[in-house]
C-alpha cells in the first residue's frame, strides 16, 4: 500500500474513532425531553428551548395537541382532556421513548398528569411549568377563579357557540417585547373548550408518585394560577423552583429555562 493510502486509511480510522468517542460521550449525557405546550399555543412555542436542548446533545419532542397550532383543522367539540393525554402517550409510544423528562406548561400540566397515570414506567421526571393543577375526577374549570370561568364560558359561547375559547393577547402571558408579541400573536389559535369542562381521568395522585418539580414563573405572576401554586406547596414530595419571568417562560427566558430543565434532568 502506498504511503498516501496508508495515511488516508489512518485518517479515516481516526475520524471514525473520534465520532465513536463523541457518540459514546453523548450517550452517557443525553436526556430525552417531551415538551408540552399550554392553552392556545402549540409545539411551536418551545422552539427556542428545543434548539438549545438539542445543541446540548439532548433528544427533544414538541408535540402539538389536537385542535391547536398546525392541528387547528382538527378542532372539535369532541376534544377532551382524555384526547390531550392520548396525544402525549401516543408520541412517547410511537417514538419508543423511555426515561422521559416530561414537561407541561400551564394547561399542559393536565396532559402530563394523565400521561404519568397511563405510562409511568416511561417517565423519569415530571416538570410542571407554571401549570394549572387539577386533581383526578375534576375539570380545569374547578380550579380556576369563578370570575375567570364565567368570562371564559361567555367568550366561548359568543365567539364559537361553545366550540372554543378565543386566544387572549400575548400580554396575558407576560409577553411584552414587540418582536415576541408579534411572533406569539401570529401563532395563537382558539382552544378546544371541552378540555376545560371535562374531568382529568387519573386513578392515582397527581404525578403518580414520580419525581416531580413545579417551576413557578414570578415576574409577572399569572394570577389565575395562584390556587394551583398553593396546592403544590401544600403537598409532600414535590420539588419547587422559581424563574423570574412571565408565564410564557419558554418565549421570554429560554436560556434560563433550558438551564433549569437540564439541572432537573441531571438531578
Amino acid at each position: 500500500m502506498k504511503r498516501r493510502d496508508i495515511l488516508k486509511t489512518m485518517a479515516i480510522a481516526g475520524l471514525a474513532a473520534g465520532v465513536d468517542g463523541m457518540a459514546a460521550k453523548a450517550a452517557t449525557t443525553a436526556q430525552t425531553f417531551v415538551l408540552v405546550h399550554g392553552a392556545w399555543h402549540g409545539g411551536w412555542c418551545w422552539s427556542r428551548v428545543a434548539d438549545r436542548l438539542r445543541s446540548a446533545g439532548h433528544l427533544v419532542f414538541t408535540p402539538t395537541q389536537t385542535g391547536l397550532g398546525e392541528r387547528k383543522h382538527l378542532l372539535s367539540k369532541a376534544i377532551t382532556l382524555d384526547t390531550f393525554t392520548s396525544d402525549i402517550v401516543n408520541v412517547i409510544e410511537a417514538e419508543e421513548l423511555s426515561d422521559v423528562i416530561l414537561v407541561g406548561h400551564s394547561f399542559g400540566g393536565n396532559a402530563i398528569s394523565g400521561t404519568a397515570d397511563t405510562i409511568p414506567g416511561k417517565i423519569r421526571h415530571l416538570v410542571y411549568l407554571d401549570s394549572l393543577m387539577v386533581e383526578g375526577g375534576k375539570a380545569p374549570f374547578d380550579n380556576l377563579p369563578p370570575d375567570v370561568v364565567a368570562a371564559r364560558r361567555k367568550a366561548a359561547e359568543e365567539t364559537s357557540g361553545g366550540l372554543s375559547l378565543p386566544a387572549p393577547p400575548p400580554s396575558a402571558f407576560g409577553v411584552s417585547e414587540t418582536k415576541d408579541t408579534e411572533w406569539v400573536n401570529r401563532r395563537l389559535t382558539p382552544h378546544p373548550f371541552g378540555t376545560y369542562t371535562s374531568p382529568l381521568n387519573i386513578k392515582g395522585p397527581v404525578g403518580n408518585n414520580l419525581p416531580r418539580t413545579y417551576i413557578a414563573c414570578t415576574n409577572p405572576s399569572y394570577a389565575a394560577l395562584q390556587a394551583s401554586r398553593n396546592w403544590v406547596k401544600a403537598q409532600q414530595g414535590w420539588r419547587w423552583a422559581e424563574i423570574a419571568t412571565g408565564h410564557d417562560a419558554m418565549v421570554m427566558a429560554p436560556d434560563e429555562l433550558t438551564r433549569m430543565l437540564i439541572n432537573v434532568a441531571n438531578a
